[in-house]
């Protein structure tokens, strides 16, 4: 499910846009909903760095004094992938608001055609994201790179774990490497960890946590790398 958040300092129009996103949502059959609503930015800062959100809305102009440009900066240092919409009546910003990997933006009053015509774009965006596969073995063996949890080495053999089944083949981490996408990372001698797949990490007990609830370790020769990507990631909670 695609979730969905948005922060505006007028409540009416936090509710109106909340309405009107759940009518499109059923409308078009999307598998989606508007999870968080805020007029609050720090509240929805917090909200967005212990919670995976895939849209989020933002209003420029915050009666508050803050900007919603300036909380979108704060989201991409702990967030590269969420998609951000902007909502303003001031057009003047329209080219600033890009430069923060911007979806969309949208001219206030917003209409729900206007809306709508968004929200189709966005879910066709995401769906023609190629898929990325993996062929395992010489059988032509082939899996979702996004359903794998991680890759674990067991003696001559490799264990691709996903939630739903374990895949095992006579290999190396040397030999399956080239072929992994760029959110895969090594976290330890024996683990390969699918970043887009991770729950929460415990640097201190040296553990990871997948969203299938099935864990890995971290070993102290990657634990640094590890977090510094993870942190720049901004995607694995």
């Amino acid at each position: 499910m695609l979730k969905f958040a948005i922060c505006d300092d007028n409540k009416n129009i936090l509710d109106r846009l909340e309405k009107m996103l759940e009518s499109i949502f059923t409308k078009n059959n999307y598998d989606a909903s508007v999870v968080y609503t805020t007029d609050n930015t720090q509240d929805m800062f917090d909200f967005i760095s212990e919670n995976k959100i895939d849209v989020i809305m933002l209003d420029i102009n915050l009666k508050s004094g803050e900007s919603g440009l300036k909380l979108a900066e704060a989201i991409r240092k702990v967030n590269k992938s969420s998609y951000i919409i902007f909502t303003t009546g001031h057009l003047e910003y329209a080219m600033v608001a890009y430069k923060y990997k911007t979806f969309d933006y949208l001219a206030k009053p917003i209409t729900y055609d206007r809306l709508e015509e968004t929200v189709i774009r966005l879910f066709e965006d995401i769906n023609s994201e190629p898929k990325k596969y993996i062929r395992i073995d010489n059988k032509n063996t082939i899996i979702d790179s996004a359903e794998i949890q991680y890759i674990k080495r067991d003696g001559m053999k490799l264990v691709f774990h996903t939630a739903s089944r374990d895949y095992d083949t006579y290999s190396s981490f040397t030999k399956i490497e080239n072929q992994l996408p760029k959110n895969y990372k090594r976290c330890h001698k024996s683990y390969i960890a699918n970043l887009s797949q991770i729950r929460d990490v415990e640097p201190v007990s040296g553990i990871i946590t997948f969203k299938d609830g099935t864990t890995c370790y971290i070993g102290p020769k990657y634990k640094s790398d590890l977090m510094e990507v993870l942190n720049n990631y901004g995607d694995f909670k």
